[in-house]
């Protein structure tokens, strides 16, 4: 930690708080809207069913372009101004969201969340590398995390309750109150990390250097890919989850404890991979993670025909969170896999690799949303295909004669 981010800085116990709830604002405005949806898409006239899904994947769109966006920001005005901007923008396109009156106008306040909500998460990370480094860095984002899993567990619980109290506007409104929050703690308790004497010039330039070193090292841009592959079934599944477990299984109320558990899974899949990693390396652990979800979705596929593409609801929650578990076994290694050969360039290639690989994602994970037609033949087929994809890059990004041991 440098004297200057030493001088005031938050105990743990508040900042711990502080980090979860910046970073976790994209898991909010993603899980609290899923059972708004049908609402959303009968009051705005929506016309085909799948249309209501661009709620969510609009706002993976926004945050993509964000993502690389605000981590060379922060590197030029400072992290507390960069967060600033961020939720700026996310209450704004909360206010939009408030008062659309059409669906058109909804989708742009949703992409405006989205490219608001990358600032908070991105720049937190940012805050907590400037304070803490090696092993206290890991201490810490471990409680971090601990925290941010809870949300997207609890948020569609949270969108549910809002909707016996309120409209879907509502929910918007809950957004900018809790952005609001965000804002003034971060005001009043959290000093700045990054020094003048520190700040780096914003560069377009560097920003187009860091995608043509992406795209010219195999590593980093195979586990770009990667990344991409493994999270476009993963957005399908956030976009169609609503209307698979409410419309084809009528879960009715329910839904929120079933995404709640599944999204529980990924998360104790993201602890075991941090328990796991150290003894048996990120790369054999990824591999072991994209192969499970692939064969174990290829045979799930199959066994669809039996029940005309639609199980029994307990057998298809024993299938995801088989998956689920395997897939946070993966999620938490791609990006720093991809990152290993851009040290040079740590904070814009980090930027650009998360960007690139949610734009890779989310066009995706829309089509695959899109053709949802009542059964999961698509959506498992897809967990198997990427999954499939996700370790032929893998493989690709390290050919034989250039593998290292992983350690």
């Amino acid at each position: 930690m440098s004297r200057s981010a030493r001088a005031g800085a938050l105990r743990t116990a508040e900042f711990v708080p502080l980090a979860a709830l910046l970073m976790s604002l994209v898991a909010l405005a993603i899980d609290a809207m899923l059972p708004a949806l049908p609402m959303i898409g009968r009051d705005l006239g929506v016309q085909r069913p799948n249309d209501v899904q661009y709620v969510i994947t609009s706002l993976f769109f926004g945050l993509g372009l964000g993502q690389v966006l605000f981590g060379p920001l922060s590197d030029r005005i400072g992290r507390k101004p960069a967060i600033y901007a961020g939720l700026t923008l996310f209450m704004t396109g909360c206010l939009v969201s408030i008062f659309a009156s059409s669906f058109e106008a909804m989708i742009a306040g949703r992409v405006l969340q989205g490219v608001g909500a990358a600032g908070p998460r991105i720049v937190t990370m940012a805050l907590v590398r400037d304070q803490f480094s090696g092993r206290q860095m890991a201490r810490l984002m471990s409680f971090v995390m601990a925290v941010f899993i809870l949300v997207p567990a609890l948020a569609p619980l949270l969108g549910q309750g809002i909707l016996w109290l309120g409209s879907w506007r509502t929910i918007f409104t809950t957004f900018f109150a809790v952005a609001a929050v965000a804002f003034a703690w971060l005001t009043l308790r959290q000093p700045e990390t990054l020094p003048v004497e520190r700040r780096r010039p914003f560069s377009v330039r560097a920003i187009g250097q860091a995608v043509g070193e992406i795209v010219r090292i195999r590593t980093s841009l195979g586990y770009t890919l990667a990344t991409g592959f493994v999270f476009a079934p993963f957005v399908a599944y956030l976009s169609s989850a609503q209307q698979i477990f409410q419309e084809a299984y009528r879960t009715g109320a329910m839904f929120p404890v079933y995404f709640g558990v599944l999204a529980l899974g990924i998360g104790f899949g993201g602890i075991v991979n941090g328990r796991l990693v150290l003894r048996h390396g990120m790369r054999r652990l990824s591999k072991i993670g994209a192969t499970t979800v692939a064969l174990t979705s290829m045979v799930a596929w199959i066994g669809l025909f039996q029940f005309d593409g639609l199980p029994p609801l307990w057998l298809f929650m024993a299938y995801l969170l088989v998956v689920f578990l395997f897939i946070g076994l993966v999620f938490g290694n791609l990006n720093a896999l991809a990152m290993e050969p851009l040290g040079h360039i740590a904070g814009v290639g980090a930027a650009v690799v998360t960007s690139l690989s949610t734009l890779i994602s989310v066009p995706l994970g829309s089509l695959i949303g899109q053709a949802f037609d009542g059964t999961l033949y698509t959506q498992v087929g897809a967990l198997a295909l990427f999954g499939s994809l996700t370790l032929g890059a893998m493989l690709w990004a390290e050919p034989p004669s250039s593998r290292r041991h992983d350690s």
